[in-house]
């Protein structure tokens, strides 16, 4: 079976930083394609990052450009996001997905890991 476990999560303060891991198994890790969402209490999941097969290619949500960085380790079956500068508006449940396609759409992806929070006090 396909299993996706983020890790990394935490409490931080406004303006540090953490890095969330992704280890992946049960599936073709280097041609899927990897993304990054969040869900904060009474929102609607939010797409956060993507990172394309061989890692050359990523994109971002605008409110975490130049704060957050996507990254893969295919050897390692890994995908990280690194997060600095954080806001009390990166609180949220991020959670780490897979796809064989490149899509910022949470509903395109294919295989989802079971979340890990991230909170930030200001």
């Amino acid at each position: 079976q396909v299993q996706l476990v983020e890790s990394g999560g935490g409490w931080v303060q406004a303006g540090g930083s953490l890095r969330l891991s992704c280890a992946a198994s049960g599936l073709t890790f280097s041609t899927h394609y990897m993304g990054w969402f969040r869900q904060a209490p009474g929102k609607e999941r939010e797409f956060v990052a993507r990172i394309s097969w061989s890692g050359r290619s990523t994109s971002y949500t605008d409110s975490v450009k130049g704060r957050f960085t996507i990254s893969r380790d295919n050897a390692k079956n890994t995908v990280y996001l690194q997060m600095g500068s954080l806001k009390a508006e990166d609180t949220a449940v991020y959670y780490c997905a897979a796809n064989k396609n490149w899509s910022p759409q949470g509903t395109d992806y294919d295989y989802w890991g079971q979340g890990t929070q991230v909170t930030v006090s200001s």
